[in-house]
């Protein structure tokens, strides 16, 4: 359906009344903080264990505003007989926000989950060298990020999520089902112990005795005293 002509004029006109007829509130601050939307782009936070030194935001950031510095260390053989593997270890991870834009896309190429936005504003320093922050205040910010907002209540399960569930509903399923064998089989065993038992004692063991029976003699037998 094409729009008609002044559309978009006319709701940019409503946007603009709808705005002037709100009452005008004034913050407080810094005496009381502002309650910013969860996706300010405020300044990046480095969650340094999940940095692997792989250089993508420093290549890819079109400000080269990122420094990163490493060394390699030999990890040991996990095994005897296996082979040593080397692994880059981070020694310097800074961003200058002097020259930052705040573009993302140094957060968006991190394959590894190392770098998030922060709401943090307040880094403003009279020397603008000391805009260059190194990686221990990155981590600082890092413990200000928001936790990542709810999923919406028709959106699918992440794979990751579904594929943890999905094991662990399978190893619960096989140790249900390990736990009911052993249970049957101890339940069989115990049967045919008591069945055994039962059996040996009905054969070994002798009737009682009834002290008021006299068993009467034979017939055929000579009376006592007489051969």
């Amino acid at each position: 359906m094409t729009p008609f002509p002044g559309s978009g004029l006319a709701k940019g006109l409503a946007v603009t009344l709808r705005t002037m007829t709100k009452k005008t509130v004034t913050e407080q601050y810094p005496d009381t903080q502002p309650d910013l939307p969860p996706r300010t782009r405020g300044v990046i936070g480095l969650f340094e264990e999940n940095c692997t030194v792989c250089m993508l935001c420093a290549r890819e950031c079109p400000d080269w505003c990122i420094y990163i510095d490493s060394h390699k260390e030999t990890v040991p053989a996990a095994v005897p007989g296996g082979r040593e593997r080397s692994r880059n270890v981070l020694d310097r991870f800074a961003i200058d926000f002097s020259l930052c834009m705040y573009c993302g896309i140094c957060i968006e190429v991190c394959p590894f989950d190392a770098l998030f936005w922060s709401p943090e504003f307040e880094y403003a320093e009279t020397d603008i060298h000391e805009l260059t922050h190194e990686r221990d205040k990155l981590r600082e910010w890092m413990w200000t990020v928001p936790a990542p907002p709810a999923l919406d209540p028709g959106a699918e399960e992440p794979k990751e999520i579904a594929a943890a569930r999905k094991t662990a509903e399978k190893l619960a399923a096989t140790q249900a089902a390990a736990e009911a064998t052993e249970t049957a089989e101890a339940a069989q065993a115990a049967e045919v112990t008591e069945a055994a038992e039962g059996t040996g004692v009905a054969q070994t063991a002798p009737e009682p005795a009834d002290p008021g029976h006299v068993e009467s003699a034979s017939p055929t037998d000579p009376p006592e005293g007489q051969s």
